[in-house]
């Protein structure tokens, strides 16, 4: 997916298969340091948008992450995907256009986080636990979204990216293994997809 700087883009269905941008190449870390802009959605059709969210999604589960910023595959816009259990433990995903987020509690966690464009580095990030996410569905419809917990902190995360944010500028200490057993579970199927 190449944006060519215009402010239409037509967006192929690619199955999934898009390159997640990884800060190792200087350029692309350039790209993902650079703070996104407003999605119009005049400029683009409603086919163009259902491929764009099916391939983001496909590429974040390929990926097996449980969130993907439009940044992260070469898009400048504020967007992005996420997946992440319910209360029921039922996956739930979220397609999430010009995104803000309203309202945040004082409470903090600190949880151990890594990114797909920051391969093999984790560390612990404190985050608020509850918060209220403003933005606009796939339709352009106003949405708002109350998360807490893990959900709450990928929308945060994501909110980094959009911002031109990473993970690691907020983690306490960085390490190259992950420490929480969520994470090693990851790394684990990970092993086994390849």
């Amino acid at each position: 997916m190449n944006y060519d700087g215009c402010a239409h883009w037509a967006y192929p269905v690619s199955n999934g298969m898009e390159e997640i941008l990884k800060i190792e190449d200087k350029n692309n870390e350039k790209f993902l340091r650079q703070k996104t802009v407003k999605f119009e959605f005049k400029e683009h059709s409603l086919k163009e948008l259902k491929a764009l969210v099916k391939s983001m999604r496909e590429t974040m589960k390929r990926a097996d992450g449980v969130g993907l910023s439009a940044n992260q595959i070469g898009l400048p816009f504020r967007m992005f995907v996420a997946q992440v259990a319910d209360a029921n433990g039922k996956p739930k995903f979220y397609a999430i256009f010009n995104p803000e987020i309203t309202k945040i509690t004082t409470e903090m966690e600190i949880l151990e986080e890594g990114c797909l464009s920051v391969p093999e580095v984790w560390g612990p990030v404190e985050r608020h636990y509850r918060l209220t996410l403003a933005g606009e569905d796939i339709n352009g419809k106003k949405i708002k979204i109350k998360a807490w917990g893990l959900l709450a902190r990928v929308f945060q995360h994501e909110m980094d990216h959009l911002n031109g944010g990473l993970f690691i500028d907020k983690a306490h200490e960085l390490r190259k293994k992950p420490a929480s057993d969520r994470l090693v579970a990851r790394e684990e199927r990970l092993k086994d997809k390849n």
